[in-house]
């Protein structure tokens, strides 16, 4: 899985957990992202209420995915799960044009967490199977996502429904690993 070899250098060692907080607005495609991710049947997915935790096990990782539902009334909650995270997964619902302000908000009240502070953050721009949806680059743009300078950010075009995108090969440099430190060793790709 393209996703999972993000982890080849995230620890030092294999056989280590990671810890991945996704998180996006409700009806952004999360836990379907997730359900690909883990290889598992999409054709019936219902709304999040409250989390759920998927486990995948992957050259010699164990990915702990911890999906965070996006309700404007489940949010306030998602700082209880800002701790330990090693890779931040946002979700964008790229044809939800109208809810592009929210989302914007939300991401950014996300990146000034403490807890959240020099955590590498994938953006996925989701539902990109559809016509209307924007394409990643303008919702970078929308976002200012090239005003991010505490972190590593990386904006991935994709559709959790048919799986495109979410394995592509992208170069992710994070600064993360407790201490903000870049080197050639912490590469990634997605």
């Amino acid at each position: 899985m393209g996703l999972l070899s993000i982890l080849r250098k995230l620890k030092s060692a294999p056989d280590q957990e990671v810890r991945i907080l996704l998180l996006g607005l409700d009806n952004a495609g999360k836990t379907t992202l997730l359900k690909q991710l883990a290889s598992e049947d999409i054709s019936h997915i219902t709304p999040t209420q409250g989390f759920n935790i998927k486990s995948v096990q992957s050259q010699g990782f164990k990915l702990n995915v911890w999906d965070i539902g996006g309700q404007r009334k489940i949010r306030p909650y998602w700082r209880n799960y800002f701790e330990n995270t090693d890779i931040l997964i946002y979700v964008i619902d790229s044809a939800d044009r109208k809810r592009f302000e929210e989302t914007g908000q939300e991401l950014a009240e996300l990146l000034e967490e403490e807890k959240l502070s020099c955590v590498p953050v994938l953006i996925f721009a989701n539902k990109q199977d559809l016509l209307t949806a924007a394409p990643a680059s303008e919702i970078a743009e929308g976002l200012n996502l090239h005003t991010i300078r505490d972190r590593v950010w990386q904006i991935q075009s994709c559709s959790a429904l048919t799986g495109e995108g979410i394995q592509g090969r992208k170069r992710l440099y994070p600064r993360h690993l407790r201490g903000c430190i870049l080197t050639e060793e912490k590469q990634f790709w997605l």
